[in-house]
C-alpha cells in the first residue's frame, strides 16, 4: 500500500498559515468589538455626605461589566478600581453603581472615570467626572469631617482634617489620644479610629490642631442601637391598662438621638433617660399590645396578649386601722376603687414585733379586714397588708403602708425562781427579771414569802422592781433540821395586779459528791447528756456558774420537762478563759436533787500567770518546786509543765511533768556554776510566759564533811581492827619486833674497878691504840698504821698520805683485861693509853671509821726488845678485840663508809684459833670471815667491820647498807607470816 510522505519544509508552512490565519481572526474580532463596545457616556455624580457614599450614572449601551477607577485628584492617587457588572436601567437606560468612601467626602476631591468590558475586550474611559472636595484653593477655611456623627459601638470611623490655606498640619487627637494621620492632598489630613467603644453621655470629641495650635474639633456619638425585654401589661382597675417594659441594655445615646417608643402607634412619654423601667398605659383594655423602640442606630420591636381577668394587679390597702385587745386585734383597711368589691381576693397580713414576722393570709370576697389573735400584753406591732386576685392569681399587689399598735397590758406571768445554797445554812432565792413580753406591763416589785412547813410561819418581804435575789438564812426562819423544809413563793406586780406565784421548795441535805465531768464547747454551745431520772417527777433544773465564786454566786439556770437527757447550753454571758460548772438537779416535791457536775470553757487561752518557782540544791542535783496557778490564772484545764534550761540564749526542753498533782522535778547531772531554768505552764491553747529562777550549782560541803568523817571512821575502824589484833598477839609481836636482850655472860674477873673509855674515833679507817708515854717496851702494844687505799686488784698504795682529819675520842671503861702482858712495838704519844693490861684506863683512838673493809693492823714483835718501827708480822683482827689474843670489849660502833677494806699489814691470814685464844669477853659480833676460804675469796681482806649484834638474836642491831635494808625485808616477812599463819603468839 502506498505511503504518503511529507517533507519538515512542507510543515513549517503549513504552520505559518495557521498563525497567520489566526491573527487575521483576532484583528477581525477587535475591530467587530470596538464597533460593539461603546464608550459609557453622560457619567454623573450625586452624593449623600452623611452615608458617605456616590452615586455614579452613565449611559453604557448593551455592556454589563465596566472597570471603575476613582482616584484623588490632586495627587492622582487611585482610591478604587475594580470591575463591576451593572445592569441598565430599562426605563431610563442608565446605568448606576453606588460606591461607599471610608473617608468623608468632603476630604479631598475625586476624579472618576468609566469603561466598558466585554471579557478581556474593553472600550475607551469616559470623559472624567470630578467630584468637588472641601479642600480647594477658594475654601481657605480650616474644617474637620464628619461633624456630630452617631456611629455604633465596634465600628471603625475616619476623620480628615482640612488646614487652613498658609498654615501646617500639625495632628489630630481623638479623645485624649493621638491618632496617626496619612496625607490625602495638600491640605488635608485623616486619621481612623478602629473598634470604637461607647462614648459618654456628651459624645467623644475629635480635635485637630495646626501649626499655631489651633484647634478644629467635632463630636461623635458612639451607641447601641434600642434592646427591650419584659414586656408586659396588665391593669389596676379592671379597666385600663399599664404596660411595662425594662431596656436591657443602655444605648448611650441621649436627648434627640435617645430611643422613642410608641404602644399601638400610641407615643409614649419617654420619661427619664436613666430610667431602665419603662410605663405606657392605655384608657381601655384591648387585649393585643405591639411596642416599637427606634433610635438612629436602629429599632426593636416586642408584643404582648393577654385577657383583662388574667392580669389584675390590686392596689395596695389604704386607711390602715385596728380595735386593740390585750392577747388580740382587729384590723381594718379600704379600697382605692370601689370595683374591688365584688372581685374575690386573697390577701396576706405581715405582723412584725422586735423584729421577727409573722404572717397572716386570709381571703373572701371585697376583703377590707381581718383578725389577729395569740398577741402578747403591752406590745408593740406593726401590720401590713398586700391582695392579689383570687381566681385566675397573677400576682401580689404592692404592700400597704405599715399600720403600728401597742397591745393593752395583762398581769404578769409568774417569774423563773431557783435558789442557791452555801455550805452552811445561808444562801438565796433568785429569779429572772421579767422581759418586756412577761411583765406585760412596767414591773412595780416582787413580793417574796418563806414559809416553814414545820413551824407554819411565814416571812414576807418586799423588793424592788430592779432586784433579782433574796438572800436566806434557814436558821432565822425555823429550827433547820435535815427533816425541815421551807418553800420561798416569788410574786412579781406591775399595774395590772399581782402575777401567780412561783415556788421553790428549799432541803438541807448532805448531798453525796458526784464525779466532775468535762464540758466541751461547740459553735453552738455546751452540749450536755444524761442518763433518766425516775425520781425528776417536775423535771430538770441545768444550773452554769463561774467556778471560782463559791459564795452567794450569780448562777443561771434553765428547767426543762421531764424525760429529757439532754441539752444544749448557750449564752450570751460566756466569755473565753473563764471555767464554768454545770450542775444537773432533778426537781421533785421534796426539793431539788444533785445528779451530776460539768466544767468547761467556751474558749481555752493560756495561763495569765506564772507558778511561783523556788530551787534548792541536793548535790549535783537541782530540785525544782512550784505552787498552784490560781484556778481564776489557769484559763483552761492545765495538762502540765515544760521544764527548760534556759542558761543559754535560747530555750532547751529539758522535761515534761503532767498536771497528776506532782509540781516538782529534779535536774540531775548539773555540773558546777550558774544554771536558770524556766517552767511554763500549759493548755491546749499553749504555754504561758513561764517562770524563771536561777542556781548556783556548788560544791556541798556537807557531803564533803560526810566523806571525810567517814574516810576517818573507816580508818579509826580499821585502827581499832589493827590495835585489837596486836592486843590479841602482843607476846607475838613483843617478840618479833622488841626482843628481850640478855645480859652477857662472860669468863674473867669482872670484880675490877671500871674506869672511863673514851674513844675518839677518826676521820680515817684506821685505828690508833696507843699506850702511855712510860709505856714498858717489853709489851707488845696497838699502833696506828696509815690508811692505805687499794687499786683494783686489792693491792695497796703505800705511798698514800693518812687522813689527818682530826679525830673525835670516845671514852669507855674497860671491860676485860687479859692476863697475858702487852707488848706495844712503838710507844703511843698519847697519855691516856694504858702501858699494860693491868691499866684499867685505855684510850682508844678512831681516825675514822669507814666501811666494813676498813683495815686494823697490829704489829706484833715477838722478840719483844726492838725499838723501831718495823713489824714482824701483821695480824688482821676484828675491830673490838686485841691483837696476839689479846681479849677486850669491842665498842658497839656503826663504821661510817661501807666500801673500804682494812689491809692486813701481813697478808698472811689469821687463824681463827689465834684469836679465839684471846682470853675476856667475846665479841657480840664474829666480825671475820667464817672461814678462811670466804678469806681468799674476799682477796685477802681483812673481816668486814659490821654491825654488833646481840648475843641472843641472829639480827644486827645497827645493820648498814645493803645488809640493812635486806634484813628489814626479812624481818618484815618473817612477822607478817607468822602474824597470818599463828593463831596463838
Amino acid at each position: 500500500m502506498p505511503r504518503s510522505s511529507s517533507s519538515p519544509k512542507s510543515k513549517s508552512l503549513c504552520c505559518r498559515v495557521w498563525l497567520t490565519c489566526a491573527l487575521l481572526g483576532l484583528s477581525a474580532a477587535h475591530t467587530l468589538a470596538k464597533d460593539v463596545l461603546g464608550v459609557p457616556q453622560q457619567v454623573s455624580l450625586s452624593a449623600n455626605m452623611v452615608a458617605q457614599q456616590l452615586s455614579i450614572s452613565w449611559l453604557g449601551g448593551a455592556a454589563t461589566t465596566f472597570d471603575l477607577m476613582i482616584l484623588r485628584t490632586e495627587l492622582n492617587e487611585t482610591v478604587f478600581y475594580e470591575t463591576v457588572s451593572v445592569t441598565m436601567n430599562q426605563v431610563s437606560g442608565l446605568h448606576q453603581w453606588n460606591w461607599t468612601s471610608l473617608d468623608p467626602l468632603e476630604c479631598t476631591s475625586l476624579s472618576i472615570k468609566v469603561r466598558s468590558r466585554d471579557g478581556q475586550v474593553t472600550s475607551e474611559w469616559s470623559n472624567t467626572q470630578i467630584f468637588q472636595g472641601n479642600d480647594l484653593p477658594s475654601n481657605e477655611n480650616f474644617q474637620l469631617y464628619p461633624q456630630e456623627r452617631i456611629m455604633p459601638v465596634g465600628s471603625n470611623a475616619t476623620f480628615c482634617c482640612i488646614v487652613k490655606e498658609g498654615q501646617l498640619f500639625r495632628s489630630i487627637q481623638y479623645g485624649s489620644r493621638i491618632t496617626t494621620t496619612t496625607r490625602l492632598s495638600r491640605r488635608s489630613y485623616a486619621t481612623t479610629v478602629v473598634n470604637q467603644g461607647p462614648s459618654s453621655s456628651w459624645g467623644t470629641n475629635v480635635v485637630c490642631f495646626d501649626s499655631l495650635k489651633e484647634p478644629q474639633g467635632t463630636v461623635v456619638f458612639v451607641g447601641y442601637p434600642p434592646l427591650l425585654s419584659d414586656f408586659v401589661c396588665e391593669t389596676y382597675d379592671l379597666t385600663s391598662a399599664l404596660c411595662q417594659w425594662n431596656e436591657a441594655r443602655d444605648t448611650k445615646l441621649y436627648g434627640k438621638r435617645g430611643t422613642r417608643f410608641t404602644l399601638n402607634k400610641r407615643d409614649c412619654p419617654k420619661g427619664r433617660q436613666q430610667q431602665r423601667q419603662k410605663k405606657c398605659s392605655v384608657a381601655q383594655w384591648e387585649g393585643n399590645w405591639t411596642l416599637i423602640a427606634e433610635n438612629p442606630l436602629g429599632q426593636y420591636i416586642i408584643t404582648d396578649s393577654a385577657e383583662l381577668s388574667h392580669r389584675v394587679h390590686p392596689v395596695a390597702p389604704v386607711n390602715v386601722s385596728a380595735v386593740i385587745h390585750a392577747w388580740n386585734a382587729t384590723v381594718l383597711w379600704q379600697w382605692t376603687y370601689s370595683s374591688y368589691s365584688s372581685l374575690a381576693l386573697v390577701c396576706q397580713v405581715e405582723l412584725s414585733c422586735h423584729g421577727s414576722k409573722t404572717n397572716y393570709t386570709v381571703s373572701g370576697e371585697g376583703l377590707q379586714s381581718v383578725v389577729l389573735s395569740d398577741l402578747y400584753p403591752y406590745e408593740d406591732y406593726s401590720v401590713q397588708i398586700r391582695c392579689g386576685a383570687q381566681q385566675n392569681f397573677w400576682k401580689w399587689g404592692n404592700w400597704s403602708e405599715a399600720f403600728t399598735f401597742k397591745t393593752n397590758p395583762y398581769v404578769p406571768d409568774a417569774p423563773d425562781v431557783w435558789m442557791w445554797l452555801n455550805g452552811d445554812s445561808t444562801g438565796q432565792i433568785v429569779w429572772k427579771p421579767l422581759t418586756q413580753r412577761q411583765s406585760h406591763d412596767q414591773i412595780t416589785g416582787y413580793e417574796v414569802t418563806f414559809w416553814s412547813t414545820e413551824e407554819n410561819l411565814q416571812h414576807t418581804h418586799i423588793f424592788s422592781p430592779d432586784t433579782t435575789a433574796a438572800p436566806i438564812n434557814l436558821t432565822q426562819i425555823a429550827p433547820f433540821s435535815s427533816d425541815t423544809k421551807v418553800i420561798a413563793t416569788v410574786i412579781a406586780k406591775n399595774t395590772e395586779g399581782p402575777s401567780q406565784p412561783a415556788n421553790v421548795v428549799i432541803r438541807l441535805t448532805d448531798a453525796e459528791p458526784v464525779a466532775v465531768s468535762r464540758a466541751v464547747y461547740t459553735d453552738k454551745g455546751f452540749p450536755l447528756f444524761w442518763q433518766s431520772n425516775d425520781n425528776a417527777t417536775c423535771g430538770y433544773v441545768v444550773e452554769w456558774h463561774n467556778t471560782v465564786c463559791t459564795r452567794n454566786c450569780p448562777v443561771d439556770w434553765i428547767k426543762l420537762d421531764a424525760g429529757t437527757t439532754d441539752v444544749l447550753v448557750e449564752s450570751a454571758n460566756f466569755q473565753p478563759g473563764v471555767r464554768y460548772t454545770f450542775s444537773l438537779f432533778s426537781c421533785t416535791s421534796e426539793g431539788r436533787e444533785l445528779l451530776q457536775h460539768w466544767q468547761g470553757y467556751v474558749q481555752e487561752l493560756v495561763p495569765s500567770s506564772s507558778v511561783i518557782l523556788s530551787t534548792s540544791q541536793q548535790g549535783s542535783d537541782v530540785l525544782l518546786t512550784w505552787g498552784e496557778i490560781p484556778l481564776v490564772s489557769r484559763r483552761g484545764f492545765l495538762l502540765g509543765y515544760n521544764i527548760y534550761n534556759s542558761s543559754d540564749s535560747e530555750l532547751k526542753l529539758i522535761g515534761n511533768v503532767p498536771d497528776k498533782g506532782s509540781r516538782s522535778y529534779i535536774v540531775t547531772g548539773l555540773k558546777e556554776g550558774s544554771h536558770k531554768f524556766t517552767v511554763k505552764a500549759y493548755t491546749s491553747a499553749g504555754e504561758d510566759t513561764g517562770a524563771t529562777s536561777s542556781v548556783t550549782v556548788e560544791t556541798n560541803m556537807d557531803w564533803l564533811i560526810l566523806e571525810i568523817l567517814t574516810s576517818l571512821g573507816i580508818t579509826a575502824f580499821f585502827l581499832i581492827i589493827v590495835t585489837f589484833i596486836c592486843y590479841k598477839k602482843r607476846k607475838w609481836v613483843k617478840k618479833a619486833f622488841y626482843p628481850d636482850i640478855p645480859e652477857p655472860k662472860l669468863p674473867g674477873d669482872w670484880s675490877r674497878t671500871q674506869g672511863p673509855l673514851d674513844v675518839k674515833p677518826s676521820s680515817n679507817s684506821i685505828i690508833h691504840i696507843v699506850d702511855k708515854s712510860d709505856h714498858d717496851p717489853s709489851k707488845e702494844m696497838l699502833v696506828a698504821i696509815p690508811e692505805e687505799d687499794e687499786d683494783e686488784d686489792g693491792q695497796s698504795m703505800e705511798d698514800e698520805s693518812v687522813d689527818t682529819d682530826e679525830p673525835t675520842s670516845l671514852r669507855y671503861y674497860n671491860q676485860v683485861v687479859d692476863e697475858r702482858p702487852i707488848r706495844p712495838r712503838y710507844p703511843d704519844s698519847s697519855a691516856s693509853s694504858a702501858s699494860s693490861l693491868d691499866s684499867v684506863r685505855t684510850d682508844v683512838t678512831y681516825t675514822g671509821i669507814q666501811t666494813s673493809g676498813s683495815s686494823l693492823v697490829f704489829q706484833l714483835d715477838p722478840a719483844g726488845s726492838s725499838d723501831d718501827h718495823q713489824p714482824h708480822a701483821d695480824l688482821s683482827v676484828s675491830c673490838g678485840g686485841g691483837g696476839g689474843g689479846g681479849g677486850g670489849y669491842r665498842p658497839q660502833m656503826q663504821p661510817r663508809a661501807q666500801n673500804d677494806d682494812i689491809i692486813l699489814a701481813s697478808p698472811e691470814p689469821l687463824d681463827e684459833p689465834l684469836v679465839a685464844s684471846a682470853g675476856g669477853y667475846k665479841p657480840q659480833s664474829s666480825w671475820h670471815l667464817d672461814s678462811p676460804v670466804e678469806a681468799e675469796e674476799s682477796g685477802g681482806r681483812a673481816p668486814s667491820l659490821g654491825s654488833p649484834t646481840s648475843v641472843a638474836s641472829t639480827q644486827f642491831l645497827l645493820p648498814d647498807g645493803e645488809e640493812h635494808a635486806e634484813a628489814k625485808r626479812s624481818s618484815a616477812t618473817t612477822w607478817f607470816t607468822n602474824l597470818l599463819s599463828s593463831a596463838k603468839p
